[in-house]
């Protein structure tokens, strides 16, 4: 999953037709952006994350790179360093995000850009009804036992607040199909852990799950989405954004009250053609 959403914000960087002496990319793993990234569009790129392991084990890149490790929240850098600033589903985790919004905006040079993904809030909602209504069957109450999401009307609001302009924010559905609720779990709290977090990270959060409820959970799950061939899907979605940093240069929306045409005026616009 990790590769594959790494490959679609490098897509966006070459829809900018430009090259970046300089980039960032937040929280970077094993480095699944660089990897697609090509030396004609990046020229150098600093790699950031708190997992000293994952720097260590990250993927050859063609783009001459240097490995940090540092917490999101607290970029090590002066501002105005970076011409783009990527980050690929590690903000999901970070504890504070509208500081972790306003520490890349800092960092980026004005007319930067900021390309990044996160996991949407449909994401693992299989896995989640299943959960709570096999709690409130069998224990006759439910607690969260996945990561909160953030809304993609929340996400576009906190960009703002961070000071990025000319947003945009579109979303995608990746579907992942497993034998059953058990392989789902055992997926996500193994390989994906450092990269998705999608056990809960909440301080309150309830410690196990009794074994009746488990096989319950299971049953609701194959019950409720199973598809034909036995298997159950798993569904992430991702939330991909775009912001840049104020510069001069860039275009302005016209002041309210200039417009020339009427809104009124687009259905005679065929009589007009």
């Amino acid at each position: 999953l990790s590769p594959q959403v790494g490959g679609r914000i490098a897509d966006r960087v070459f829809d900018i037709t430009r090259t970046f002496p300089l980039a960032l990319d937040v929280g970077s793993g094993r480095g699944y952006i660089a990897q697609h990234l090509t030396k004609q569009t990046v020229e150098k790129l600093v790699q950031v994350d708190i997992a000293e392991n994952a720097l260590k084990n990250a993927v050859e890149s063609e783009i001459p790179t240097v490995s940090v490790v540092a917490d999101e929240e607290f970029l090590p850098f002066r501002e105005d360093t970076f011409d783009l600033v990527v980050s690929s589903l590690s903000l999901h985790w970070v504890n504070d995000l509208p500081k972790a919004f306003k520490e890349i905006h800092q960092v980026l040079k004005p007319d930067g850009v900021f390309i990044g993904a996160m996991f949407g809030g449909d994401t693992l909602y299989e896995l989640r009804c299943s959960l709570q209504l096999a709690e409130l069957e069998r224990e006759g109450g439910f607690s969260p036992h996945v990561s909160p999401f953030t809304a993609v009307a929340d996400l576009g609001h906190l960009l703002a607040r961070a000071g990025f302009n000319t947003l945009t924010v579109d979303t995608d559905e990746i579907q992942v199909n497993y034998p059953g609720l058990f392989e789902v779990m055992e997926d996500l709290q193994g390989k994906y852990i450092l990269r998705m977090g999608e056990s809960n990270c909440s301080w309150n959060r309830k410690p196990l799950l009794h074994r009746e409820t488990m096989l319950a959970a299971a049953a609701i799950y194959r019950e409720m989405y199973g598809n034909s061939d036995g298997s159950v899907p798993a569904t992430f979605q991702i939330y991909y954004m775009i912001g840049w940093k104020f510069h001069e240069s860039q275009p302005r929306p016209a002041q309210r009250g200039s417009a020339t045409v009427s809104f009124g005026d687009l259905g005679k616009i065929e009589g007009i053609l």
